[in-house]
C-alpha cells in the first residue's frame, strides 16, 4: 500500500497536500474542516505588509506627530494580534502543521513579528516578497539581495524553519535558492503568483484577470522545480500554481517536490478535493509500484533527464523544428 507521508520543511507531513495562504485559511473553523478534509498542512493566511502600512498611513493627521505615530503603532499591533492569535487557537484546534505567513517587501519589523509567531507556535514560518521591479536605476541584483537580507535577520530572530515562497519575476531563480539554502533556508515554493490585472474596455476602469489559477501555470513551475532541484537537491520544495488534482501533485513530486500548495482547486470544488487528490495520487503510486514518495521524488528532474535536457531552449529548438502545418 502507497505511504504518503512526505518530509517538508524539517515538518513530517501525512501527505504532501498543503492548503496554501488565503481565505480559506482565515479561520479556525475552516482549517479545522481543511484537516478533517485530509490537508496535510495549512500555511496561515498572510500579513501583508504593504496593507498594514497603507492602514497606519490613512490614520494620519491627526494634528501632531506623535498622535499620528500612536495609531499607526495601534493599527500594526492590532492587525498583528489577530494573527497572533489565529495561530494560538489553530494549534490548539488541530494536530497537522501550521505554517505562520509574512507577505513583505521591506527588511523592517518583521523580525520582530516573526517572533511573536514562533512564541505563538507556528510550527513553521513562510515568508513572501512578492514586488515587481519597475524603477528606471533599478540596481541589478538588489532584489535577490533583498530576499537573502530578510532571509538573515529573520533566521537570527527564531529557531522554527523559515520557508520562502518566490514569485516567478526572477533572472535566474537558481543562483537564489542556492544564496537562500546557504543562508539557512529550509524549503522553497515556487512560485508566488501576481495579481493579474485587466482593463474594462466599456467603462475604461482597472479591473482584475483570472484570481484563480489554471493547470496551465503548472508546466513552469514543473520547469524550475525539475532544474533547481537538480542543482541544489538539499533544501525542500513545494510547487503553487496550477496543481488542481492528484495527477497535477504527481508532476510535482516527479520534478523534485516534497510538497504542494493547493487554494484555486479547493475554492473551486470544496474541501473534498483534497482527499481525491489524495486517492488519485494512491492509485498512481500503486500502479508504478511506489510505495512511498521517496522513489520517485526527482524521478523527471533535470538530473534524471542527463545530456538531453528537455527543460531549456534546445528542446524549445527541436520541437518547432520538426513542427509543421
Amino acid at each position: 500500500m502507497a505511504q504518503l507521508k512526505t518530509t517538508f520543511a524539517e515538518l513530517t507531513l501525512e501527505n504532501p497536500i498543503i492548503v496554501s495562504s488565503s481565505g480559506l485559511t482565515n479561520s479556525v473553523d475552516k482549517i479545522k474542516k481543511l484537516e478533517e478534509a485530509g490537508a496535510g498542512a495549512v500555511v496561515l493566511k498572510s500579513v501583508f505588509e504593504e496593507q498594514i502600512n497603507i492602514q497606519a498611513g490613512s490614520m494620519s493627521g491627526y494634528g501632531s506627530p506623535e498622535a499620528d505615530d500612536y495609531l499607526g503603532a495601534y493599527v500594526r499591533s492590532h492587525a498583528l494580534t489577530e494573527h497572533i492569535q489565529l495561530i494560538e487557537e489553530t494549534k490548539k484546534a488541530v494536530s497537522i502543521p501550521v505554517i505562520a505567513s509574512i507577505n513583505c517587501y521591506s527588511n523592517s519589523e518583521w523580525v520582530e513579528f516573526a517572533q511573536m509567531m514562533e512564541k505563538a507556535g507556528a510550527d513553521a514560518l513562510e515568508i513572501n516578497i512578492l514586488a515587481l521591479q519597475t524603477e528606471k536605476e533599478y540596481a541589478y541584483g538588489s532584489f535577490e539581495q533583498q530576499h537573502i537580507d530578510i532571509l538573515n535577520h529573520v533566521k537570527k530572530a527564531v529557531h522554527i524553519p523559515v520557508i520562502m515562497k518566490l514569485g516567478n519575476n526572477l533572472t535566474n531563480p537558481v543562483t537564489l535558492i542556492n544564496q537562500l539554502y546557504a543562508n539557512g533556508a529550509a524549503a522553497i515554493v515556487l512560485f508566488n503568483r501576481f495579481y493579474q490585472p485587466d482593463f474594462n474596455i466599456d467603462t475604461l476602469t482597472y479591473s482584475s484577470s483570472n484570481v484563480m489559477s489554471s493547470t496551465n501555470e503548472l508546466a513552469d513551475r514543473l520547469r524550475w522545480t525539475a532544474i533547481a532541484s537538480a542543482v541544489v537537491p538539499q533544501i525542500d520544495y513545494a510547487i503553487s500554481g496550477g496543481v488542481q488534482c492528484g495527477k497535477g501533485a504527481v508532476k510535482a513530486i516527479l520534478a523534485g517536490a516534497s510538497a504542494v500548495e493547493v487554494c484555486s482547486t479547493i475554492y473551486q470544488h470544496g474541501a473534498g478535493q483534497i482527499a481525491l487528490m489524495k486517492q488519485e495520487l494512491t492509485e498512481w503510486m500503486n500502479d508504478k509500484g511506489f510505495e512511498s514518495l521517496n522513489q520517485f521524488k526527482g524521478k523527471m528532474s533535470a538530473t534524471a533527464a542527463g545530456k538531453t535536457n528537455p527543460f531549456e531552449r534546445t528542446q524549445f529548438m527541436k520541437y518547432y523544428s520538426n513542427y509543421e502545418e
